[in-house]
């Protein structure tokens, strides 16, 4: 008798294991996706913040009107951030972008005919087509602005493939999370089905549904956890190799990303091994005798 209870208590230990590893490895795939999406949406953030609106101004603007026209700026909140560029300063870079030395500079061009300009980077929020066509408009409406730039096409080739990027992983979240609901479910009601005849023995002597449910329940959650905590291990791995690689990864990806994507992996490994167990020992209690043997 006390061989088969050791017996017994064996199987159900190994199906506790393989259902942990399981899920600890469909977990690490869902982490991947949350990485990888709040990887994207930063990435968005960083490139639409990096686009310049160039803002020429007239030559006989002064130091003092510019100072003050750069402190105005900085409090429209669709500015990110700017930068002011004087004449020599903009004849520089201009000699540098077109590799011409200064004894050539001075040959083809006389003078400085470049303007003094303000560079801004806009937020993120505002960089689409109507909210950047009204801002150039408020900006040209300026005193001593002379013209405004901007790259259009870069502009909506941006928008459009952040958002065919977007669309495509919101489409391969809802799919893996289906894939691996399916996945955690079949497990844990394989986990289940050995103990079918207990389920329904509690039943017969009178126990509630409630009550039968409790302890599945318990060690459906606990599973969770523990495959959650280890899938985060693992991910927090992969992350720390790709730091190593590349310390410039710090730049895109902070601990907020890391602790939003390590958060959701555990809420799932809770909710889908929770829930998947409340289907599966629903299951059994709906079932009558002879339908156990059938199954």
């Amino acid at each position: 008798m006390g061989k088969k209870k050791k017996t017994t208590g064996n199987r159900h230990g190994l199906q506790v294991v393989t259902l942990c590893i399981s899920t600890t490895m469909v977990l690490v795939l869902l982490g991947m996706v949350v990485f990888t999406i709040l990887t994207a949406y930063k990435l968005s953030i960083n490139f639409k913040e990096n686009l310049v609106v160039s803002v020429w101004l007239l030559d006989d603007m002064s130091k003092q009107e510019s100072d003050s026209t750069c402190a105005v700026l900085r409090t429209r909140p669709y500015v990110h951030d700017i930068t002011y560029i004087d004449k020599e300063q903009a004849k520089k870079e201009n000699d540098k972008e077109m590799g011409m030395t200064e004894i050539e500079d001075e040959t083809f061009l006389e003078g400085n005919p470049l303007p003094a300009s303000f560079e801004i980077r806009l937020n993120e929020a505002y960089v689409n087509r109507d909210s950047v066509m009204l801002i150039v408009e408020q900006l040209r409406a300026m005193p001593k602005v002379a013209e405004v730039f901007y790259q259009e096409d870069l502009m909506d080739e941006l928008n459009s493939n952040l958002s065919k990027l977007g669309l495509v992983l919101l489409v391969l979240a809802v799919l893996l999370t289906i894939v691996s609901f399916s996945l955690i479910s079949n497990s844990v009601r394989l986990s289940v089905y050995s103990r079918r005849f207990i389920i329904h023995t509690m039943k017969l002597v009178g126990a509630s549904w409630g009550f039968i449910r409790r302890p599945f329940l318990k060690r459906a959650v606990g599973v969770g956890i523990v495959a959650a905590l280890f899938a985060i291990v693992i991910l927090g791995a992969g992350f720390y190799a790709l730091y190593i690689h590349d310390p410039r990864i710090l730049e895109v990806i902070t601990w907020v990303e890391l602790t939003i994507t390590g958060v959701a992996v555990l809420l799932f490994g809770i909710l889908i091994t929770a829930l998947s167990a409340y289907l599966a020992v629903n299951k059994f209690l709906k079932m009558s005798a002879g339908d156990l043997y059938k199954i």
